[in-house]
């Protein structure tokens, strides 16, 4: 009968240690989804959308015009949104993702590589947001595992 009670209190203790560690990852990816959101919204989109000059400057220099700020500025919006919805989170943050290898390419091409790292700065989160929402993604794309 000890042998029975040692592997039942080794099973829940195996079981709280999983729970809390799966606890701390929510955590994580949480902290993550906001910080990240806020970022996106209040530091990289709200400049362009208010047209602010150090968003105008750069906008100018690429030599692409306003509506291409303002559409920069939307999708950076959209994509802070979605990452606080947990539905949407993963495909945010790939979208992000993607939306950040181009700032790359044109920080890259049009800026001389000033301040080309910056972009990979902010994949690595966010690709840890689309890992951790990968299942949710497949079920909203209709591909569940």
């Amino acid at each position: 009968m000890s042998s029975t009670t040692t592997a039942t209190s080794a099973s829940s203790t195996t079981a709280s240690g999983t729970s809390a560690s799966g606890k701390t990852v929510v955590r994580v990816v949480w902290t993550l989804r906001i910080l990240l959101a806020l970022f996106f919204a209040l530091a990289s989109a709200l400049p362009k959308l208010l047209a602010l000059p150090a968003a105008t400057t750069v906008f100018d220099a690429i030599g692409v015009g306003h509506w291409f700020m303002y559409l920069t500025g939307l999708v950076e919006l959209a994509g802070a949104v979605g990452l606080l919805v947990r539905r949407l989170a993963g495909p945010a943050a790939a979208a992000l993702i993607v939306f950040l290898v181009f700032a790359f390419v044109t920080q890259l091409t049009a800026m001389h590589g000033e301040n080309a790292g910056t972009p990979f700065l902010f994949m690595v989160p966010l690709a840890v947001i689309a890992w951790n929402r990968r299942a949710e993604t497949a079920a909203l794309l209709g591909r569940r595992r």
